[in-house]
């Protein structure tokens, strides 16, 4: 694939129609791909769900809890993270080929990459344990200010709220990063930092809007939001593009 450079400047509108157009290309094949995702993940979380429970109803004066349960949750979340991981490389997939100009058949969703699917999950450990560092130092931080005055203890929780918002933004397009971008570990997280900080507020302000388009669907219940999820994947997909442009340096795309 040429690469389309990116402009580094995104268009909130003009992603939102050029993604409802991409959905609208193919939006039964987007819709029952998911209903399959949904289908074959959902045995996967009654189990994880099944064992945690059974774990948490052990007696707890108890050493051991049920071997069986433990095997249950463990399974169910491998299989239910695996089923999900598969479902968003798929539509993220389908999303690109319909904003290419063409028009994804069943297999494009369908199709296995276990590459992508392992550098999808590793980048979303990897802002995982990015969270959960700055998450930590802040609970230290005012666990000591706490010794001296229980007031402070709110300025790093301040603080925490603060980084965590402004990562969530400038991590917004991680997975795509991860999809299509051939980045070291972390170098995907700086990668989205140096290309979002600059169009950080339109960032927020495309997040506002997607949460709002959500919020309506979910006025509609279940229906909505299993249809908005393509949609917005779609959307997000577009906006990616005008970011980053639309180098598929991976070969995701590939048919091969």
């Amino acid at each position: 694939m040429s690469e389309t450079p990116a402009n580094q400047q995104l268009r909130v509108l003009q992603a939102i129609e050029d993604g409802w157009n991409a959905f609208a290309k193919a939006p039964w094949t987007f819709l029952l791909f998911q209903a399959l995702v949904a289908v074959i993940a959902l045995p996967f979380a009654a189990m994880a769900g099944l064992g945690s429970a059974r774990i948490a109803s052990f007696p707890l004066f108890l050493d051991v809890h049920p071997v069986g349960a433990g095997v249950l949750l463990v399974v169910g979340l491998v299989g239910y993270i695996i089923v999900m991981l598969w479902g968003v490389v798929g539509i993220i997939r389908g999303a690109w080929q319909c904003l290419e100009g063409g028009k994804p058949d069943f297999n494009t969703f369908t199709r296995w990459d276990g590459e992508a699917t392992g550098r999808l999950f590793i980048r979303s450990i990897e802002l995982f344990i990015l969270f959960a560092v700055i998450g930590l130092i802040c609970y230290l931080v005012g666990f000591g200010l706490t010794q001296i005055n229980q007031a402070l203890a709110i300025i790093p929780l301040i603080i925490a709220l603060i980084f965590f918002v402004y990562l969530s933004i400038n991590q917004k397009f991680l997975p795509f990063i991860a999809l299509f971008k051939n980045n070291g570990s972390f170098e995907a997280i700086q990668k989205g930092r140096s290309i979002v900080d600059p169009s950080w507020w339109t960032v927020l302000w495309f997040f506002i809007v997607e949460a709002v388009i959500n919020a309506i669907a979910a006025a509609f219940h279940y229906g909505g939001l299993f249809v908005v999820v393509p949609v917005l994947i779609c959307i997000s997909t577009a906006a990616y593009r005008q970011l980053f442009g639309s180098e598929d340096q991976t070969g995701l795309i590939s048919e091969n």
